[in-house]
């Protein structure tokens, strides 16, 4: 696995350069939503790993945002976001993420998030840790919610949850040092297993926003649940919460209304 996750990493690097190509040219945006963006830049990403990733693992199945969104989990499933904060990426903000996982067996196996535009590659595979270019990663060892720094994002039909999403906000702003909203949950995941936030929450995500990053954060030490601390994440569940496992308790009994 430690060497499928090297040419995981490399093949992922490769089809980062797609992005940095594209970055700062004309965007061709298409609306799959009222607000949920799709750049050619989305397909041609998503393009590239699949014919990659399927060398890699011969036979090998694929659930992609772009391409095959209603795919089943088989044996060997790579679970792919080429453009993870696609709007972030029509406006030329940064914050823009690939995500790639791999579920082998009933659970992922390995996980990679790639931050193209902002020269940043986390990876890991289950057993043998988490790693931010190449370098070993944890969480933060921050156990006060007073001093924390947390992450959220919202939901395309934000109509739907608007009351919901406010509540949680108030809770977690009056607790914690304060709340940052990237508008890539893949980034946020990542950014929870190096230590930079103590704390991720957000409901309505599609697997392939959290497959690798769940990954991430369990290997970096940290914690992933529901919103409810006693659910167990499974992919495609309806809330996510991602901590440094210290502060996992107290921010559930905030988010979980």
């Amino acid at each position: 696995m430690k060497s499928l996750l090297e040419s995981t990493v490399q093949a992922v690097s490769e089809v980062g350069s797609l992005i940095v190509e594209a970055d700062g040219k004309p965007r061709n945006i298409r609306f799959k939503g009222k607000i949920d963006l799709v750049t050619d830049t989305d397909m041609a990403v998503e393009l590239a790993l699949k014919e990659k990733l399927e060398r890699l693992v011969p036979g090998s199945s694929f659930l992609a945002e772009e391409t095959a969104k209603d795919a089943e989990l088989g044996d060997n499933t790579w679970i792919i976001d080429p453009v993870d904060g696609t709007t972030n990426f029509a406006h030329g903000l940064p914050m823009v993420a690939t995500s790639v996982g791999l579920w082998r067996d009933g659970r992922m196996e390995l996980g990679v998030i790639n931050l193209p535009l902002m020269g940043e590659m986390f990876a890991a595979a289950r057993g043998h840790g988490a790693f931010m270019n190449g370098k070993p990663i944890s969480v933060s060892s921050v156990s006060s919610l007073e001093r924390s720094l947390l992450a959220t994002g919202f939901p395309y039909a934000v109509n739907e949850h608007l009351e919901k999403l406010l509540a949680q906000l108030r809770n977690v702003l009056e607790a914690s040092q304060g709340v940052r909203r990237a508008g890539a949950a893949a980034l946020d995941l990542a950014y929870v297993a190096c230590g930079r936030y103590e704390g991720f929450y957000e409901s309505a995500l599609n697997p392939w926003d959290t497959a690798a990053g769940w990954l991430l954060v369990e290997e970096a030490g940290g914690r992933v649940s529901g919103f409810a601390e006693t659910d167990e994440y499974v992919l495609g569940a309806p809330s996510i919460l991602a901590t440094n496992s210290r502060i996992h308790a107290e921010l559930s009994r905030l988010v979980n209304l």
